[in-house]
């Protein structure tokens, strides 16, 4: 489905006035340096129908300060080449100023061979893709920043947290270095943390309900657990400064996450 640049504007409105927050985010009437999320679904804002699901982006700017606010464009069931095609990064690139940030997280829909309008190739079409984000930030004086995809909750019959994005990950760290642009390796740290807890305890950080189990999205717990190392990572690759980051050793309540009312696109 295409829509027009109005309707993806209007959710991608609502999405970033659900990121703006008073604890530790900028009011939305201060115009400071904006972080933007490009991303699918285990990225994306969550509204009421979806409770308790909860993207990583959700539980952003609860860690973030300095007046660095979080813009969260990602959309359930994106890859990096259907979030072009329907014209939602051309909605992202208008709003961003000089000074921003332009993270993206994309692999698990490029990974739906069976889909034209989603798939991609790792060493072709995926960074072809990729790099439109790269050149469109550049373009605006913003700096673009790749994630390689969180990791899925998937073990073998030992115990052990198994890979599930194939070459991906690879081809993005690999066009990181080529373009040379920021690399938060969300694969290799969420894998890891999924071994440390094992299999049991994971159960706890994804969407399972009483009448789910997905072991692709997260709750709360989860989602505050990714973002976690999200923002790791950008003090590791010096993206962002010590004074920029808020409550990285400290508790989140679950509680802060909400889940506002569907807006209409």
């Amino acid at each position: 489905m295409v829509f027009t640049r109005r309707q993806v504007g209007a959710v991608a409105l609502a999405a970033v006035s659900l990121s703006v927050g008073s604890r530790g985010v900028a009011q939305a009437g201060e115009r400071g340096r904006t972080l933007f999320i490009a991303g699918d679904s285990t990225a994306a804002q969550k509204y009421a129908d979806a409770a308790p699901e909860t993207g990583w982006g959700m539980a952003l700017p609860f860690l973030l300060g300095g007046g660095l606010r979080v813009a969260n464009h990602a959309v359930n069931g994106r890859s990096s080449k259907s979030f072009v095609d329907e014209g939602r990064l051309d909605v992202l690139l208008d709003a961003v100023r000089p000074g921003d940030l332009v993270l993206v997280q994309f692999a698990h829909n490029d990974e739906k061979s069976d889909d034209p309008t989603r798939s991609t190739e790792p060493w072709t079409t995926y960074q072809e893709y990729l790099r439109r984000y790269l050149d469109g930030a550049r373009a605006r004086g913003a700096r673009p920043v790749l994630a390689t995809p969180v990791e899925r909750r998937r073990f073998d019959a030992d115990g052990n947290a198994v890979p599930t994005h194939g070459a991906y990950p690879e081809a993005m760290r690999a066009l990181a270095r080529e373009e040379r642009v920021p690399l938060l390796d969300v694969t290799a740290l969420s894998l890891a943390l999924w071994q440390e807890l094992g299999v049991e305890a994971t159960k706890a950080y994804f969407n399972w309900t009483a009448t789910e189990q997905d072991n692709t999205h997260f709750n709360p717990p989860g989602a505050i657990a990714v973002a976690r190392l999200v923002v790791r990572e950008l003090l590791r690759t010096r993206v962002l400064a010590r004074h920029d980051v808020v409550r990285l050793h400290e508790d989140i309540p679950t509680s802060w996450i909400t889940w506002p009312p569907a807006v209409a696109a």
